[in-house]
């Protein structure tokens, strides 16, 4: 049960001319329970970081954002390093910029956030529900696949995708 979630909506923002990208949203793996404002990523978490640069590598990833928090960038630096790509830094509270921007530069775009950002983001994204996170979830990743004047949503769970 890998696809939780799938819809297809209408995109006024969508590019009308069939392009695809798509744009994966994650929330910042495993963080440890310091008590600081910006804790390092858990052991678990580097290896979660590391399992998700693997699953990208084919997905010919164009940009990566993450929001200036340890957490989120040490999430995407195994990717960046793989990738070669710089990290974009976005403002988690101006997430209606961000949605701007994403459908404007119409890339494929893995974005790094929080339990309490990246529901939010897939919403304005797509328009439609999207389940809040639970502050201990770290499964989830939300795929939003823009073209063809819509955009559909899928929700996978990132442990199903690195041991199928």
């Amino acid at each position: 049960m890998g696809i939780l979630t799938c819809c297809w909506i209408a995109a006024a923002n969508a590019d009308s001319d069939g392009d695809r990208f798509n744009l994966y949203l994650l929330r910042h793996a495993e963080k440890q329970s310091d008590g600081s404002r910006d804790p390092a990523l858990t052991e678990a978490g580097k290896q979660r970081s590391e399992q998700l640069a693997g699953w990208f590598e084919d997905k010919d990833i164009q940009k990566i954002w993450s929001s200036d928090y340890r957490r989120t960038r040490d999430t995407v630096q195994p990717l960046l390093n793989r990738s070669g790509l710089e990290l974009a830094i976005y403002d988690p509270r101006d997430q209606a910029a961000l949605t701007g921007t994403l459908l404007l530069e119409k890339q494929n775009t893995v974005i790094a956030g929080h339990s309490n950002t990246i529901p939010e983001l897939a919403r304005l994204l797509c328009h439609c529900d999207v389940e809040d996170m639970l502050e201990s979830e770290y499964e989830r990743l939300i795929v939003v696949v823009v073209g063809d004047g819509k955009t559909r949503v899928e929700t996978l769970q990132q442990d199903q995708l690195f041991h199928p």
